[in-house]
């Protein structure tokens, strides 16, 4: 019966894939020949027993008794009380109607690892980091999918620890890829993690789809999903709904992340709606080793503070380049649009603050918003001016009386096609149909 029915599952999702323009041929839903359950390994899903080592080691056995085509782990109805574990290459963890991984709160079951090469050091504290609660390094052809079954990170412990005041060390993302490759994330609700929700860093062909992630509005920096210093990266079909940015594109933090040198490229963006007082989609602050070639279409943003955000710093360095934001709804927002240069923290003192970041070639098309009360905020830097700014097909228009702001820019060129309310001088009007290439 479980052979039955978790086929029966994969082939549904292929189908449903098949209907829509998608990414899926990046990384295909694969077929597992074998097949076991966390039961096996005496799994008990009854919300209190501890199952960190039936997970341990029923990944143990994949890895080390390897079966052609990989090995599927099935994780049946029921609350499967965790501590954080590592995933292995060739394996799908699927989890069934009904069922939740849930991270336990005893701070001693998460190992401590070592800090990012392009973050220096934990990305909230000095030194080493929680491991994940689901975590994977080094590996190929992961999935992690399923029939809408969650992986609850329990964050409202971690969350109180930040507003005290007494972390040790930076909290735990609830699924991190590092140096992974072919990677499908899918069908599965993903809830109230400890940090950022989903991190693949220095990985390649990843996608991200059919997925729901929530976190309550108040929770700190519970990114929704961060691609970083990653390519080839798809995010699609999926609603987010956190206490911060629901998308962010990041590729490491200031000298650190110039010396390690790896931008984020390729990367998709599409169908995504959510909700967040922070920004539907951002690209940065940490931006340091880079990001360019990003798009991201057919966004619907509601309740939000800013619907997208290009952010970065002095002492970034890295650059900003070939950005396409089109197709995107804004319903009830602080600022539609924000490209700032003085936005994101240090690590330490020792940044170059002449390390400035190279913003070009940023291109907004078809924005449609209501309830936005200022439209766009676009502040360059003086000795780096933010370049080849297009905007086209614009209407971000707020509510009747004084609390509108209009456009605000300074240190920014480029050009506005079709704009409502009129940006600002900096932009030059054309009368090209939505088109800003001959300005650049």
């Amino acid at each position: 019966m479980l052979r039955v029915l978790v086929c029966l599952s994969i082939m549904l999702s292929v189908a449903v894939a098949e209907e829509l323009i998608t990414c899926s041929g990046i990384v295909p839903m694969r077929y597992r020949n074998d097949k076991i359950s966390i039961t096996d390994f005496g799994g008990v899903g009854d919300g209190s027993t501890l199952n960190t080592e039936a997970f341990r080691e029923a990944i143990f056995r994949i890895q080390h008794l390897s079966r052609r085509g990989g090995t599927l782990l099935y994780v049946p109805p029921g609350v499967f009380l965790t501590g954080p574990f590592n995933l292995t290459s060739h394996m799908t963890l699927y989890l069934a109607s009904g069922a939740v991984i849930k991270a336990t709160q005893n701070t001693q079951s998460w190992p401590l690892i070592a800090p990012l090469p392009s973050y220096g050091r934990g990305r909230e504290r000095p030194g080493g980091r929680y491991m994940s609660f689901l975590h994977g390094d080094g590996l190929h052809d992961v999935i992690i999918t399923g029939e809408n079954g969650t992986i609850d990170g329990q964050g409202g412990f971690w969350w109180n620890m930040w507003r005290q005041g007494t972390l040790q060390f930076t909290r735990p993302n609830i699924i991190e890829f590092v140096n992974s490759e072919s990677i499908l994330i899918s069908n599965v609700v993903v809830k109230n993690s400890p940090f950022w929700n989903i991190h693949p860093v220095y990985c390649s062909n990843v996608v991200i789809r059919y997925v729901t992630i929530l976190a309550p509005p108040d929770s700190p920096n519970t990114d929704g999903i961060d691609p970083d210093s990653s390519s080839s990266v798809c995010i699609e079909d999926s609603f987010i709904s956190t206490g911060d940015d629901l998308v962010a594109v990041k590729s490491g933090w200031d000298e650190y992340g110039i010396a390690y040198g790896r931008p984020s490229s390729d990367i998709t963006i599409r169908r995504v709606t959510g909700t967040s007082p922070f920004a539907g989609i951002a690209v940065g602050s940490e931006t340091s080793g880079g990001v360019e070639n990003v798009l991201a279409e057919n966004i619907n943003l509601y309740n939000m503070g800013i619907g997208i955000h290009v952010k970065t710093n002095t002492g970034r360095g890295g650059f900003i380049r070939n950005i396409t934001f089109s197709n995107v709804y804004i319903e009830k927002a602080r600022k539609g649009i924000k490209l700032a240069g003085d936005v994101g923290d240090h690590p330490d003192d020792k940044f170059n603050p002449n390390a400035l970041p190279v913003v070009k070639d940023i291109t907004f098309n078809s924005i449609w918003g209501v309830k936005v009360l200022q439209p766009g905020l676009i502040q360059g830097l003086k000795n780096s001016p933010f370049t080849g700014i297009c905007l086209s097909n614009i209407n971000l228009h707020g509510v009747p009386g004084p609390s509108s702001t209009p456009w605000k820019c300074s240190d920014v060129s480029g050009a506005s096609v079709q704009v409502s309310p009129s940006p600002c001088a900096e932009l030059i009007s054309t009368h090209q149909d939505g088109s800003c290439s001959d300005h650049f």
